[in-house]
C-alpha cells in the first residue's frame, strides 16, 4: 500500500489516510479497519501551530508513505519518533531504502518540510511512532532561550533546509510508551497529553543543545540520501574503519562538505560516529551471548583486545567482561 502526499503547514496527514483506506475519523481518532490490519492513528492538536499524530497498528501489507516538498521552503517542523520495535526503510530523493537496524538508536529525524521522503514499514509487524508538527516560530517562543546554538537556530528560523538524526534514549521510549496509554476519555487528558509532549520536546532538544556549533549548510534531498547511503556505507563492515576519500567518492560530494554535513545531520564526526556503532554492537553481541569478549573483538576488527576493552569501558563505563557478566 502506498500513500503519497504533499508536506504543506495545512496538510491533515490522518483524514487523507482514513480516505485511502476506507475508514472514518471520530474524535481525532482513526480506527484501522479489519481489511486493512488492526490498530489505531491519534491526533491530539494543541493548537494550529503545535500537535502530534501517535501511529500504532499491524497492517496486512507492507505500509509505504511517500512525502513530497511543499516547494513552500520550512515553514513547519516535523519530528519522527521511531520506535525502532521492526526494521524499517527510510530513502530520499527516491534512492532505495536504507534499512535501519533494529539495534540502531538513531531513531528520531527532525526536518524542514521541504525534504522529499519515503518510509517503510513492514507488513505483519507492530508500527508504533509519533509525529510531531510544528512551526518554527512557536518553538523558539516554546524553548524561551536567550541564546541558541546553531542547531537549534537553524530549526526555529524559517526558510531553513535541515535534516537531524538523533539517539532514541530509555527515557524518550517510556514516554512515548507512556503516552500512547493514555486514557483519553479522562477530562484532563488533553492537558497532560500537551505537558508530556512538551516534555517530550524538552529531552530531545537537551540532546540537539549540545551539539558542537558550526555553521549551517543548507541540504536538499539528493543530499540526504547521499548522507544515509554513507551511514549505511558505515556500519556495514564494523571491522574496518570508514576511509573518507572512498566515501566521499561513493557520496560524489567532496571531503570538506561530506564531513560538514555527516556531522550537522548525525551529530558526530564519521569515525566518531563508526567507534560508537561498533562498541554498540559489540554490547549487542555479549549482551545476547553469543560471543566470548575476545569474539566480540576480534569480529571488529580489533586485533588489540586491550585497545577493545580500553574504548568499549570508555563507552559503557564497564569493560567487556564485566558487561557481559551483567547481561
Amino acid at each position: 500500500m502506498i500513500f503519497s502526499f504533499t508536506a504543506t503547514p495545512e496538510f491533515d496527514f490522518m483524514t487523507y489516510f482514513a480516505r485511502h483506506i476506507g475508514a472514518m475519523v471520530n474524535n481525532d481518532l482513526l480506527v484501522i479497519p479489519d481489511h486493512v490490519g488492526n490498530g489505531y492513528i491519534r491526533k491530539l492538536s494543541f493548537g494550529p501551530e503545535f500537535k502530534i499524530t501517535m501511529h500504532h497498528y499491524i497492517l496486512k501489507e507492507d505500509l509505504i508513505i511517500k512525502r513530497n516538498t511543499s516547494g513552500l521552503g520550512n515553514e513547519l517542523i516535523t519530528i519522527f519518533f521511531y520506535s525502532n520495535e521492526q526494521t524499517l526503510g527510510i530513502a530520499f530523493d527516491n534512492n532505495p531504502n536504507i534499512q535501519f537496524s533494529e539495534r540502531d538508536d538513531s531513531a528520531i529525524q527532525v526536518t524542514s518540510n521541504d525534504l522529499n521522503s519515503t518510509i517503510r514499514f513492514p507488513a505483519g509487524h507492530t508500527i508504533r511512532y509519533a509525529v510531531i508538527a510544528i512551526m518554527p516560530t512557536y518553538l523558539k517562543i516554546l524553548l524561551a532561550l536567550n541564546k541558541l546554538n546553531s542547531t537549534l537556530e537553524t530549526i526555529t528560523t524559517p526558510g531553513n533546509n535541515f535534516l537531524y538524526f538523533e539517539n532514541m534514549t530509555a527515557e524518550i521510549k517510556l514516554l512515548l510508551k507512556n503516552l500512547s496509554a493514555v486514557d483519553m476519555s479522562d477530562g484532563l487528558s488533553q492537558f497532560y497529553m500537551q505537558i508530556k509532549v512538551q516534555e517530550l520536546l524538552y529531552l530531545l532538544f537537551q540532546k540537539l543543545s549540545k551539539r558542537e556549533s558550526l555553521p549551517h549548510q543548507n541540504i536538499n534531498s539528493a543530499d540526504a540520501a547521499r548522507l544515509l547511503h554513507i551511514r549505511n556505507e558505515i556500519i556495514s563492515d564494523l571491522s574496518a574503519p570508514p576511509v573518507l576519500p572512498e566515501l566521499a567518492q561513493i557520496a560524489a560530494m567532496s571531503e570538506t562538505k561530506l564531513k560538514q554535513l555527516f556531522k550537522q545531520a548525525f551529530g558526530d564526526t564519521i569515525y566518531n560516529y563508526f567507534q560508537r556503532a561498533r562498541m554498540e554492537e559489540a554490547a549487542f553481541l555479549l549482551k545476547q551471548g553469543r560471543r566470548s569478549v575476545a569474539e566480540a573483538g576480534y569480529e571488529l576488527g580489533f586485533t588489540n583486545l586491550s585497545h577493545f576493552s580500553r574504548l568499549f569501558e570508555k563507552h559503557y563505563g564497564f569493560t567487556p567482561k564485566r558487561y557481559s557478566s551483567q547481561a
